[in-house]
Formats: C-alpha cells, sequence, structure tokens
C-alpha cells in the first residue's frame, strides 16, 4: 500500500508578538512553505521517523514508558506522538518520512509544521477523528512538556487553521478567530536576516517568566487578573510602583501590543494598510525597547525596508533575537523590494538574505495525489 502524504505549513506572525502565551490576541497568517509526512502504516506498535534532512533513523515504541526526549529534532515528532497517547489516543504504529521546507531558524515556525504533519499523519493512519483545535493544544503541549520550549499555542492553530489569502487574528484565551481578508493589491514579504544569536531560546522562557512575575505583582492591586490580557495600559500606568522596571517594560510591550493587533484588524478590514503599517512600526519599536528582544540586524533590516517604495509597514517577526522580518509591500513593488533589500543588507553585514514573496496559504491537511503532482 502506497504510503500517504500530509503536509503542514509554517507561518508568518503580522502582529502580535510574545502575546500569546499572555492569553492575549495575534495575527498570523499560514505561509506555502510545508512540513511533508509521508506515513504508512506497520504491523507492531512502533513509531520510526526519518527524515531527508537528517541521517539518523529514529525508533520509539509507542507506549509513554517508551517515549522521551532525545533532544534531536525527532522531539517534535515523538513528543506529538506521547502527547495523544497521554490525551488518550490510542496509536496504530507508523512508519514516517519527514522533509522540511520552512526555513529553519527564520521565525517561520518549522518546529511547529513539524508536530503539527507528524499529528496529522498519525491521527489519520490510526482511524483517529480529532477536532483541530484539540490537535493544536497537543501540539503546543508537546513543544512546550517534550521539547522544553514554553510557546504559546499561535503557531500550531494558525498551520491548522490557516485560509488562502487570509490572516487570521486569534483569542489566545479563549480560542475563537476571525479571518482577515489580505488585499491582493499587496504582498508580505519576508527577510531572513540569516542569523539566530544563541540565547534566543533561553531568553524566550525568559521573557514568559518576566510577564509572569509582571501578573504576580500586579494582582496584588488588580485582583482576579489572570494574565497580561487583564490590564489595561491606564492600569499597568497607575500601578507602575509594584513592579520591576524590566516587569514594567514587558507587561507594556504586551498591554499595548493586544491594542494593536485589534486595531491593525479594523484597519485591515477597513483596506486601510497606513495605518496597519503604523501599527507594524510600533510593534517593532516595542520589541526592540520594551521586550528587548530584537538585534542590530532585525533592527537594520527594518530600517532598510523602510527606505524602500512601496512598503506600508515592517517589523521583526517570530521570537526575536534574529530570524525574520515580514514586510506589507505594494504588489508592484514588491520583486524590486525584495533584491533591493538582499542587496543592502549583505552590502551592509556580508551576510546573504533570504527573501520569500508570499501571499496566505491554507492550512494542513491529507494531501491529494493530484496535488502531489504539481
Amino acid at each position: 500500500m502506497n504510503p500517504r502524504v500530509y503536509r503542514a505549513p509554517g507561518r508568518v506572525n503580522l502582529i502580535g508578538e510574545h502575546t500569546d502565551y499572555n492569553d492575549g490576541f495575534v495575527m498570523p497568517a499560514a505561509l506555502g512553505f510545508y512540513c511533508w509526512a509521508a506515513a504508512s502504516l506497520r504491523q507492531d506498535r512502533k513509531l520510526v521517523i526519518s527524515s531527508e534532512e537528517f541521517p539518523e533513523v529514529v525508533e520509539a515504541e509507542l507506549s509513554l514508558d517508551a517515549l522521551h526526549p532525545m533532544h534531536t529534532w525527532s522531539d517534535y515528532s515523538v513528543g506529538v506522538a506521547a502527547q495523544l497517547e497521554e490525551a488518550g489516543f490510542a496509536l496504530t504504529g507508523a512508519n514516517l518520512l519527514i522533509h522540511g521546507e520552512v526555513p529553519i531558524g527564520a521565525g517561520l515556525s518549522s518546529s511547529a509544521s513539524i508536530e503539527v504533519a507528524t499529528a496529522l499523519a498519525l491521527a489519520g493512519e490510526s482511524g483517529l477523528s480529532i477536532d483541530r483545535t484539540a490537535l493544536a493544544r497537543i501540539c503546543q503541549q508537546a513543544e512546550n512538556d517534550f521539547v522544553g520550549m514554553r510557546c504559546g499555542i499561535m503557531d500550531q492553530f494558525i498551520s491548522l487553521h490557516g485560509r488562502a489569502n487570509h490572516a487570521l487574528m486569534l483569542d489566545c484565551r479563549s480560542l475563537s478567530f476571525e479571518l482577515v481578508p489580505i488585499p491582493e493589491s499587496v504582498r508580505l514579504v519576508i527577510c531572513n536576516t540569516g542569523v539566530k544569536h544563541k540565547l534566543a531560546e533561553g531568553e524566550y522562557n525568559r521573557r514568559r517568566e518576566e510577564c509572569e512575575e509582571a501578573v504576580r505583582s500586579l494582582e496584588r492591586v488588580l485582583p482576579g487578573i489572570r494574565a497580561l490580557r487583564d490590564v489595561n495600559l491606564e492600569q499597568l500606568e497607575e500601578n507602575r510602583r509594584v513592579l520591576s522596571e524590566v516587569a514594567y517594560k514587558r507587561a507594556h510591550h504586551v498591554v499595548t501590543e493586544n491594542v494593536r493587533v485589534l486595531e491593525g484588524m479594523e484597519a485591515l478590514r477597513k483596506g486601510d494598510l497606513q495605518r496597519f503599517g503604523q501599527c507594524m512600526e510600533e510593534s517593532h519599536w516595542s520589541l526592540r525597547a520594551m521586550f528587548e528582544v530584537s538585534c542590530a540586524e532585525l533592527d537594520l533590516m527594518v530600517e532598510l525596508a523602510n527606505r524602500e517604495p512601496g512598503v506600508y509597514g515592517a517589523r521583526m517577526t517570530g521570537g526575536g533575537f534574529g530570524g525574520a522580518t515580514v514586510n506589507l509591500v505594494d504588489e508592484r513593488s514588491a520583486e524590486t523590494f525584495a533584491a533591493n533589500i538582499a542587496k543592502a543588507y549583505r552590502e551592509k553585514t556580508g551576510i546573504a538574505c533570504a527573501t520569500y514573496i508570499c501571499m496566505p496559504a491554507d492550512g494542513a491537511g491529507l494531501v491529494e495525489s493530484s496535488k502531489m503532482a504539481e
């Protein structure tokens, strides 16, 4: 029997950075870069995973006692299997061949695409019907508990719920969402700095701890709050005295970023691309100055973008400390923009810059044989 193929896209976040794990609002879009998982059934209860990108073959028995982190790329897949088993879903043994085309280290969520492709493949081959939102939670849990990255749910959610030519405004507390059309007259241009500073993962978890510290301090004067989502800017300023300087800055970013996401959604609905671009600019400033997750390369990339004609807005996207920027660019200027940014960035840094001109893509699913031939 021929294997069945599943695919899951990466994503870019247009606005709403580091708000997801604070129960806030985000606005990502799925992109047409995919992780592909070819799956075939086995007669035993064993998971055998291989990849076109890595030489080792990983084998694991499908029991909770046998599924442990190995601190390699395979943890994203094995972790999903462990969480599915933990959730009470009995899996059938399977062979998985993984191929990833989402750029690694660019902030486009290559990890979530692996998790989601694996989850769909394991559920599909085991004859399980699992709600997509529930599947997103399982994939997030795998990254949190098995891999050890305390991410929010945005990446897995958009990989499963993405829609072509739309961004998705997600309430990370209720997991309700609205699709927001992206005009055909613009393109999303992703510019990869080509750097990923070593402190990125540790600092990501530290930022989450700092946000949690802010909530604990604010709870003493704002009883009933559960997350920074529950605090408005007036309350934050009135109670700044109870916060350390670092906790205040982190909270300020999250509180104002939530407002920017909602304002950005309304701007897109009205076709006000200038206002949406302003929200992107304000977001980057806040990420640099208040959340302190930007870096020289990202700031340079945004500076270069803002010099180019046809640009509505530019900002870093992803966890920070390297990775990529997202740029909202007039469709007529997109090719020239991408070429100019790559040239100017290389002249300034000596680093080759990969650029991608995109529109939002559909979310994850089983690939029909006709699509595979395309």
